[in-house]
């Protein structure tokens, strides 16, 4: 993660300021949340609910001189709020044999007593994976949230920022083989994402071949994925769009070899927005930005649920939980 100061987490923290969301953050007990809590406060970012023991949440929060003014903590199995969580929590999930009986203890558990709160709009959106693994986080957003309307497939995307420069790319975290159908999804999502974070997406389709340029099952699965894409594209997004493919990196993002290789493209070489078409060349490409040519990654953000849900690495520092609560409060503006 770059310095605090980088432009575009600057950005994402004036925007986030200026939305005043509430967002929760289910693991209290490790102590980067507890870091990211007190920077989080100082900036105004969001009003926080920490989930956790909250005796000793409260102690280490006031020890570092934390502002507690909009943070909450709260031990969800002594929260007077568990009756009506587990009697909601059984209705949705009783047609998968879950009792009554069984709704309470789950929702005692943190994760599920967070996802409960976005649900019920007790808060805006959730941010957790500094301590549970990214099933641990995603299954409850899929059981309790569930995906938006008008997205069948959950995906995540990445911010790639340095100074003044900030590209989408998508899925790099969750969908290891999408089809067509799954990657028109993901480049309807990563263009919402885009737009809403004050950006005009110019999605690019990535692929060994330009405009049938190669051949193979990969070139045919992209050329789909970008027809069925534009259609989603058309009926759905409000706002300005390019989109093209299936199309080369250098094709997409250089304009001479743009005029050359595509004239007609609509990107004309300048795309940000990428999608991949499986997540290893997604996940080897981001990180080989961020460290070759170091670039920041923001995420993974995950895209495609009816509330904002974002998932962390559990390798994150206290810098990454606080670029991700700015990220997910925008979302859920």
């Amino acid at each position: 993660m770059a310095n605090i100061e980088e432009k575009f987490l600057g950005m994402i923290v004036k925007k986030a300021s200026s939305a005043n969301k509430h967002i929760v953050l289910p693991e209290g007990d490790d102590p980067r949340m507890l870091e990211a809590a007190k920077v989080i406060a100082q900036k105004k970012i969001a009003k926080l609910t920490i989930l956790g023991d909250s005796a000793k949440i409260k102690a280490q929060l006031e020890s570092s001189s934390t502002d507690m003014t909009n943070i909450i903590i709260i031990t969800p199995s002594e929260s007077n709020k568990i009756e009506q969580y587990a009697q909601a929590f059984y209705e949705l999930r009783k047609h998968k044999g879950v009792d009554l009986e069984k709704a309470t203890a789950m929702v005692k558990d943190v994760m599920y007593y967070a996802t409960m709160m976005v649900k019920l709009g007790d808060a805006d959106g959730l941010v957790a994976g500094a301590a549970h693994s990214s099933a641990d986080t995603i299954r409850p957003a899929l059981q309790i949230i569930k995906s938006s309307p008008s997205i069948k497939t959950v995906s995540s995307m990445f911010f790639m920022a340095k100074e003044d420069t900030t590209y989408m790319f998508s899925d790099c975290g969750l969908n290891q083989n999408p089809t067509p159908e799954q990657l028109s999804d993901i480049a309807l999502s990563t263009a919402k994402t885009a737009q809403q974070f004050g950006f005009t997406p110019k999605v690019a389709m990535l692929c060994y071949s330009t405009k049938g340029s190669g051949i193979g099952p990969a070139v045919d699965m992209m050329s789909e994925a970008t027809k069925l894409a534009k259609d989603k594209l058309a009926s759905d997004f409000q706002g300005e769009y390019a989109i093209d493919g299936e199309i080369q990196f250098d094709a997409a993002f250089v304009p001479a070899i743009a005029s050359s290789k595509c004239p007609d493209s609509p990107l004309k070489g300048e795309a940000n927005t990428f999608i991949f078409p499986d997540l290893c060349s997604g996940n080897i490409c981001y990180k080989a930005i961020e460290r070759i040519a170091g670039f920041s990654a923001y995420g993974p953000i995950l895209q495609g649920i009816a509330k904002p849900v974002n998932d962390l690495s559990r390798g994150c520092s206290s810098d990454d939980i606080v670029a991700t609560v700015a990220i997910t409060a925008i979302q859920a503006s």
